[in-house]
């Protein structure tokens, strides 16, 4: 069986399309957290299109669109690695703060964003 050497360079096919190793591990050698999926639910009667914007999607709205459920119910499920990030519900393009959210910061444009935390 061939190997190679530790200072082989690596090629397309040793990394996935986003060119991340396809290993379990970090250089560190320590496996990486595994990302969970969270969900996130806003109740917006009379809204018509409503997404999430955050530190996980480079605060761009239309990245995260969230789902109707029906009477004013939306939903977006998202997998997100372990980490702490913050966020604002965009309910018909209006940047609000997500009213169930559990912590919020204040932002520098004298609002809140709230925060999301996703543990290992």
């Amino acid at each position: 069986m061939k190997t190679k050497p530790a200072n082989a360079r690596r090629t397309a096919a040793d990394s996935n399309s986003n060119g991340s190793s396809s290993t379990a591990a970090t250089a560190a050698g320590t496996p990486r957290a595994r990302s969970r999926p969270v969900r996130l639910e806003c109740e917006a009667p009379s809204a018509a299109h409503v997404c999430v914007a955050g530190t996980f999607n480079d605060w761009h709205p239309g990245a995260t669109e969230m789902v109707a459920m029906g009477d004013g119910h939306w939903v977006k499920e998202i997998t997100l690695p372990p980490g702490t990030y913050e966020y604002r519900l965009v309910v018909d393009g209006q940047w609000i703060a997500d009213p169930k959210a559990r912590e919020a910061v204040a932002n520098p444009f004298g609002g809140t964003n709230s925060v999301l935390h996703v543990t290992e």
